[in-house]
């Protein structure tokens, strides 16, 4: 299988980076909680955090536009690993929160991933005609 290359990487990286501040900023937002860009910063990094860990466990590098495993380890990352740093950092881990959080990350975080293949399969298809 062919490595993918650096711009392939870097637009899979800073897109689950995007998707996961665009989380923490709606979550905030839907809260009424201030400290702007610093506060989306404050309750992002844990997800962030998570999420590199899965991007590390899942070798995601690999292929990172795949949805298994490249998707679904870094969704797990991103949700245990931030829930699991929340609960160490004294951030609020509750069951609301855990399933919006579990349901928008696998949304976002395969949903970018699905789209891409669907999108790749299409063109492929017309290609062979």
């Amino acid at each position: 299988m062919n490595s993918p290359s650096k711009p392939l990487l870097t637009a899979a990286i800073v897109l689950d980076v995007v998707l996961i501040l665009v989380f923490a900023g709606i979550g905030r937002d839907a809260h009424h909680r201030d400290q702007g860009v610093l506060g989306i910063f404050v309750t992002a990094w844990p997800f962030l955090a998570g999420a590199a860990i899965g991007w590390l466990a899942g070798r995601v590098w690999r292929a990172p536009l795949r949805l298994w495993p490249a998707g679904v380890s870094v969704w797990l990352g991103a949700l245990v690993g931030g829930m699991v740093l929340r609960a160490l950092t004294a951030q609020v881990v509750v069951l609301p929160f855990i399933i919006v959080a579990t349901l928008f990350l696998a949304l976002v975080l395969l949903g970018w991933r699905a789209a891409w293949l669907l999108v790749a399969r299409r063109g492929s298809k017309r290609r062979a005609l």
